[in-house]
């Protein structure tokens, strides 16, 4: 299966894929035409229509990744397109279906004409919204929902301070903490405050002229998008009993023991039942995506040297156009 190397069973077709065989800069990032995999049990088969672009990406082609990432590999994990095949014991989508999520748990493949997912780590399409736009929310959407409320167990009422609110995850964060009915508190920068506002944070910090400990007092919780020095600073803010949930850095568990709470970092898992739950809420138009730059396909490169900050970008989550 591709979960755990990339898939060995092949259509006897070829298609254009953008490949690393050797960790490095952007420029290690190749265009080849390899074979298009076959759908092993639990798998599909996608034609890609857009491939969203994270920085997990540019872990993983620098060799930096948290997971073992054998060579040689297609980058890319958010996608949306259609349903090409389905293997043996898929049954939640067929063929022509539009659906969306991610590749697999090694977060790779995306990047590519096809693609194989794991069944369990997609779902139907968001119907209200294109290919591109859709191929921009799986792993930070999942990453936002998942710290809020599997991690920090917040509910109703609590209050919640959200670090780098203005960001890809953050602004899921921000919607999603505030369809709950939490109040919250996010740091971003001035000419990022009133989108901010827009999308439901009660009291919003310009991290760049204000400091959060001022406005953020025995929070609930701490939504970690930044890490560092911000990370360390945000251990006091929190009552006794709280929770910091960093998506970026594993927290000093001395300085979490220190204050009485807990600390933790984490890893996203993409699942069918939280796409679909995501999807719904798009479609009632509780929640708003936010597409950066789109490039085409074989502008791979380009779109790895705007992740780090190499060449100028749009804000929002950057997309590759497949089609």
């Amino acid at each position: 299966m591709s979960t755990i190397a990339e898939n060995t069973s092949h259509t006897g077709r070829t298609m254009k894929a953008y490949r690393v065989h050797a960790f490095g800069p952007p420029e290690a990032i190749i265009a080849e035409d390899i074979e298009i995999p076959a759908p092993g049990k639990d798998e599909v088969l996608i034609k890609v229509h857009a491939a969203g672009v994270g920085p997990w990406d540019g872990w993983i082609r620098s060799g930096n990744s948290a997971l073992p990432q054998p060579l040689p590999l297609t980058l890319g994990s958010d996608l949306s397109g259609t349903v090409e095949a389905v293997g043996e014991g898929v049954t939640h989508v067929t063929r022509g279906d539009a659906v969306y999520g991610v590749t697999n748990p090694r977060f790779i493949g995306a990047y590519a004409e096809y693609a194989i997912a794991a069944a369990g780590m997609i779902a139907l399409k968001p119907a209200s919204i294109g290919h591109i736009d859709a191929a921009s929310i799986p792993v930070i959407a999942a990453t936002a929902r998942q710290a809020l409320f599997d991690h920090a167990k917040l509910t109703a009422g609590q209050t919640v301070l959200i670090h780098g609110a203005a960001g890809n995850v953050g602004a899921y964060a921000v919607q999603f903490a505030r369809k709950a009915g939490l109040k919250v508190i996010a740091t971003a920068s001035g000419g990022d405050i009133e989108t901010v506002k827009r999308l439901g944070a009660d009291v919003v910090v310009d991290f760049r002229s204000q400091r959060f400990e001022d406005f953020a007092r025995d929070v609930n919780a701490v939504i970690d998008l930044v890490g560092g020095e911000t990370q360390a600073r945000s251990f006091p803010v929190l009552k006794r009993g709280g929770k910091l949930i960093s998506a970026v850095s594993q927290p000093d568990q001395d300085l979490a023991k220190a204050h009485g709470v807990e600390a933790l970092f984490f890893l996203v898992k993409v699942t069918t039942k939280e796409l679909s739950e995501i999807a719904a809420m798009v479609d009632d138009g509780e929640l708003e995506t936010n597409v950066g730059d789109v490039l085409p396909l074989d502008a791979a490169i380009a779109a790895h040297e705007m992740l780090e900050g190499k060449r100028a970008h749009a804000k929002g989550k950057i997309v590759l156009d497949v089609r």
